[in-house]
């Protein structure tokens, strides 16, 4: 999957397109080890930051791409605030990065596979029926695409660390 040969998005919401970056995004986290997620921040159809997993490469158990890409689209806005944004990330996001998703108010959250283990949109779900703001949800863009790298890279890791024993 290369980003380049990706069309440009027809409309501000083409969530097929910036879920394809966000893959290519989970590629790069994957060639270095970690974690195959991605993640990208919209704002008016442009992509404003993005990120990938780094906490191996880190030794940060906050580095996440939904963290990392959310730091850099508040430099890049000059606000902690991102509500005009959408943040696209392909998959479900943990119960930080909820967090960190409500704090920075953003307008709508796209994600691919669902994570049923750490998964915390039902958490976050509940929490919208409590505050006054409310984030657009939607679910499975591209989620067999988003659960096979997944699947593929930790099948692959248990296979290298029999070969280990």
């Amino acid at each position: 999957m290369n980003i380049k040969t990706l069309p440009t998005p027809d409309s501000e919401f083409d969530h097929h397109y910036w879920m394809y970056h966000a893959l290519s995004l989970a590629e790069k986290a994957q060639a270095s080890g970690e974690v195959p997620i991605g993640a990208v921040v919209v704002v008016k159809n442009q992509s404003i930051s993005e990120g990938w997993n780094q906490s191996i490469m880190c030794h940060d158990p906050t580095a996440h791409a939904e963290i990392i890409a959310l730091r850099q689209a508040g430099q890049h806005q000059k606000n902690y605030r991102l509500v005009n944004a959408t943040l696209y990330v392909t998959l479900e996001p943990c119960m930080m990065c909820v967090g960190a998703i409500m704090h920075s108010r953003i307008r709508r959250l796209v994600y691919g596979a669902s994570d049923p283990k750490k998964g915390g949109v039902a958490f976050l779900t509940r929490m919208m029926n409590i505050r006054v703001k409310r984030i657009d949800i939607k679910t499975d863009v591209l989620s067999q695409t988003c659960s096979k790298m997944l699947v593929d890279f930790f099948q692959q890791r248990r296979r290298e660390k029999k070969l280990r024993y």
